[in-house]
């Protein structure tokens, strides 16, 4: 009844009454705001994959996983354009660079690919650079530095996509007390996989005081570039032992 109602009134409109139009109007656009917003919730509830998904393949003996909230499910903000240095998107993930005017957006998007484990993406897009540097940090819970050892190996995946070829590097930093350990990969990017493992037997990782875990994706020459990380995830195991 009610679609047989609007229909009536959209194909009578060119002779409607001009007080009765506006008032149609007015009741038009406050029920586009409604039927808007349902189909966008009802697109991210049915959409797969299911948001929230901390599902997606581990190596053995892994101690501890986990997928950051941005690429779980949706965040109250979900975009940001003339990114500023040290700006956040959710709760961990901040971007960082030096341009003099940021030509930089961040956004949250769906994924839809039945190949997608994530339920959401982050599409990066750098028109004008006119920095030095940029990168996205990404910081890990509380729990990736529980237990932590020097035997552990810390394995990064992802899923990139990008309009143009570019190095994207990967920095781990881990805090224990006064000082940080960090150790840099390049991401490869023309691999069928895209992963990284840093072993923490090659540091000076004191056990007793590690408190903080964080990422740094270092992307190298982003100008006029869009780069889509579809999928970020962490695990950590210990090495096999000899």
């Amino acid at each position: 009844m009610v679609l047989r109602r609007w229909t009536e009134a959209a194909r009578d409109a060119e002779t409607t009454d001009l007080r009765q139009l506006r008032r149609q109007r007015s009741l038009a656009r406050r029920l586009r705001d409604r039927l808007d917003r349902l189909i966008h919730v009802a697109d991210g509830r049915l959409a797969l994959p299911l948001r929230g998904n901390q599902s997606f393949p581990r190596p053995h003996n892994t101690d501890w996983a986990w997928r950051p909230e941005l690429w779980c499910g949706p965040l109250s903000v979900v975009g940001l354009s003339s990114v500023q240095s040290q700006s956040r998107l959710g709760n961990e993930v901040t971007l960082f660079h030096d341009c003099a005017h940021s030509e930089i957006t961040l956004r949250q998007l769906r994924n839809t690919r039945e190949c997608d484990l994530a339920a959401y993406g982050l599409r990066l897009d750098v028109f004008k650079f006119d920095g030095s540097y940029l990168s996205l940090a990404v910081d890990l819970p509380d729990a990736s530095c529980e237990g932590l050892r020097r035997k552990h190996l810390i394995r990064v995946d992802t899923i990139v996509e990008m309009e143009k070829p570019l190095e994207i590097f990967a920095r781990l930093n881990i805090r224990h007390g006064p000082n940080t350990e960090q150790i840099v990969r390049e991401l490869p990017l023309r691999e069928e996989e895209i992963r990284v493992e840093f072993d923490l037997a090659y540091t000076n990782l004191n056990e007793k005081r590690a408190d903080r875990m964080w990422l740094d994706l270092i992307f190298e020459g982003p100008e006029m570039n869009q780069v889509i990380l579809r999928d970020l995830t962490f695990s950590r195991r210990p090495r096999a032992e000899m």
